[in-house]
């Protein structure tokens, strides 16, 4: 059974796989929600915490800068377990938004 991932986590993961280079810019990521007519007021906070939730599992390798306080996320790579779930979440069914 596949971990718990929220949509961006899963749309960060499909992403990166589908691509052909290996690291994928962090504004790709970003384009996840200008396909979402609300959007959450601080885009860039949920993004990073999206990533950094991947990375500390295991499934990604993040490139940026380091502050005193801080990581700069700019890129993100796949690691061997990223691109294995990201293949099995290519062959899931997707869930319609039915009400019931």
């Amino acid at each position: 059974m596949p971990p718990r991932l929220s949509g961006l986590q899963r749309f960060a993961l499909i992403e990166s796989y589908s691509r052909r280079r290996a690291r994928l810019p962090r504004q790709l990521v970003h384009a996840f929600y200008k396909s979402m007519p609300k959007q959450p007021k601080e885009v860039q906070d949920v993004v990073t915490k999206s990533l950094e939730s991947l990375i500390d599992r295991g499934l990604l390798i993040g490139y940026g800068r380091r502050t005193p306080k801080k990581w700069f996320i700019d890129e993100i790579r796949l690691t061997a377990a990223g691109r294995k779930l990201a293949r099995r979440l290519l062959g899931e069914q997707l869930r319609l938004p039915l009400k019931s």
